[in-house]
């Protein structure tokens, strides 16, 4: 789908001009700079990070032993990173990946946990690879629940984009011929191990309409260019110097590169859009240097928006002007509204006497996936949508198993032979777009750099936590019929942005009076500025995001194009 070679503005008349700007450097933005470099314009990517260069991660290959802490978090890493340490992807060997909470503050009205990078390819070097496409039920779901607006958007519209996005990244997966989660362009699919298949047959039997499959991930069976296939050492937070996962650092960017049309620049802080009021179009970017805190301007024909939900939100609110008093684009008042994440469980599982004669290879880095069921084939009336099933199974190590009774051969003899078999599951569930959900802009509480901050005031409601508990009950079930003893069901839901689905608040849709986007990721009011990280989705679906982020980018990136040639933009 890569378009025809065009150049804006190859002769630019200043140093700080280029044809288009793309904001964050994260899984959307990379993808926005790699189609926009390849179809020809000269691209500057603005990264409030410092670089990270694939395939030069920092701790990707140390031992256990090669950290003073041994894998804990200091009591100075918890101290300023305060945020940051409530989520389990923050660990010993990955923290110099993560943001400086005392540095970025916000305002919690509501407890909700911003999760945030600080590296050139952002949360792209941390993600869970999960990659699943939307379908009809999910583009169609506001309309039939009256909630929210109407996706502007059907799935037979992206699925090409769908189909070019995963031939490019490369996600393993077994195709199940499910409607409401459909199949993909897929590499050869990891194996689950005795158990996992066990469970599979055991709850495919007793539940029909419930499907268990193998999780599709963004790590790659088969190489592509450039890329290796996966080791399963499962040190994916680290960085993957074989590239086996999908990055923008191992994949879009270097795509980019090799166009020679993209220039990078790290520790740019963009504070907000500059607005032409007799063009009625946005010129460029007011940036701050979070090294020399230096403010300077650069400007671009086109605008993509992909600092991630949250900080795309500051961006329109504190893009103030006489025409936009409360936000670029914000005629509708739905900037930072509709704010939305999945919530998830805490700890469920159990454990199985049998298959004490096997064993599996590896650190496989996925696990298993039971789609959506509850409102498709089991209807509920306490609740509307759904919720997704994602777990695992593995065997304790001999050293977590007690040989506290054993001394010299004794011991040694245990210490070989590995545990029981043991079970876990997460249940992610849908969100609503509530409108009362949002982010304001706070122009009391400040940043590092003197800039404004955001309030953040969202919670989950009845629906949420009616879903919520139906997961534990519902996933209890399910061992309890495969024959699982010692089940473990922790009580309490993940607080908002704790799953790291944050998205919703700058929403796409029909209407301009209702919606800040329209069907391409572009500002109804200001048509030469595109928003395509989280915050155009105006529902959540239950499965994780990141593949529909960026077939939509892709999408909107051949769109902006094409609107360049045409002279519209």
């Amino acid at each position: 789908m890569p378009g025809d070679s065009l150049h804006i503005n190859n002769k630019a008349e200043k140093q700080n001009t280029f044809d288009a700007i793309v904001v964050g450097s994260g899984i959307s933005g990379g993808w926005a700079a790699k189609e926009l470099c390849e179809k020809g314009l000269k691209v500057l990517m603005l990264e409030r990070g410092t670089n990270i260069v694939h395939p030069s991660y920092p701790t990707a290959t140390l031992n256990p032993w090669d950290f003073p802490h041994r894998g804990s978090l200091t009591k100075e890493d918890k101290k300023t990173r305060y945020v940051q340490q409530r989520h389990y992807s923050y660990r010993d060997d990955n923290k110099q990946f993560y943001i400086n909470d005392q540095e970025n503050p916000y305002e919690e009205i509501q407890r909700f946990d911003w999760i945030r990078g600080d590296i050139v390819g952002g949360r792209s070097l941390l993600w869970a690879r999960a990659c699943y496409r939307l379908s009809d039920l999910d583009f169609e779901a506001n309309l039939k629940d009256k909630i929210g607006v109407d996706w502007p958007i059907r799935y037979n519209e992206i699925a090409p984009w769908y189909d070019y996005v995963e031939n490019f990244i490369g996600v393993s997966a077994q195709a199940e011929g499910l409607p409401h989660l459909p199949d993909g362009k897929f590499q050869p699919p990891m194996e689950m191990n005795c158990v996992e298949k066990y469970f599979k047959t055991k709850v495919e039997s007793k539940f029909p309409g419930r499907k268990v499959t193998i999780g599709r991930t963004a790590n790659l069976t088969e190489a592509v260019k450039g890329r290796g296939v996966c080791q399963n050492r499962n040190l994916c937070h680290r960085g993957c110097p074989y590239g086996a996962y999908f990055s923008t650092n191992a994949s879009t960017l270097p795509a980019a590169f090799a166009t020679n049309n993209l220039t990078l620049k790290t520790h740019a802080l963009v504070n907000r859009v500059l607005y032409d009021e007799q063009k009625g179009k946005a010129t460029g970017v007011e940036i701050i240097d979070t090294e020399t805190n230096k403010v300077e301007e650069f400007h671009a024909r086109i605008i993509f928006l992909n600092a991630a939900t949250l900080a795309t939100s500051f961006i329109l609110l504190n893009s103030i002007s006489n025409r936009f008093p409360n936000g670029l684009g914000n005629g509708s008042d739905q900037v930072g509204r509709n704010l939305m994440d999945h919530h998830k469980t805490k700890g469920m599982g159990g454990s199985i006497e049998d298959f004490t004669d096997q064993y599996y290879y590896g650190r496989r880095p996925n696990g298993i996936y039971i789609p959506r069921y509850r409102n498709i084939h089991e209807k509920r009336t306490d609740y509307i949508r759904g919720f997704g099933v994602q777990g695992g199974a593995g065997r304790e190590s001999a050293r977590s198993s007690g040989h506290e009774m054993e001394i010299g051969v004794q011991l040694k003899e245990a210490a070989t032979e590995p545990g029981q078999w043991n079970i876990g599951f997460t249940g992610f569930g849908e969100c609503l777009p509530y409108a009362e959900n949002r982010v304001t802009l706070n122009t009391n509480k400040k940043d590092k750099w003197g800039r404004n901050t955001l309030s953040v005031d969202a919670s989950f409601k009845d629906n949420e936590k009616k879903m919520h508990e139906d997961i534990l009950v519902s996933v209890r079930e399910m061992m309890e019929q495969a024959g699982f003893k010692n089940i473990r069901i922790e009580e309490g839901m993940s607080f908002p942005g704790n799953s790291n689905h944050e998205m919703g608040t700058a929403r796409m849709g029909r209407d301009p009076k209702t919606s800040v986007l329209n069907a391409f990721n572009q500002m109804h009011e200001v048509k030469n500025v595109f928003i395509s990280d989280g915050s155009f989705m105006p529902s959540s679906s239950c499965v994780n995001p990141s593949l529909t982020y960026m077939a939509f980018t892709a999408r909107a990136a051949n769109h902006a194009v094409e609107e360049l040639k045409k002279g519209n933009l």
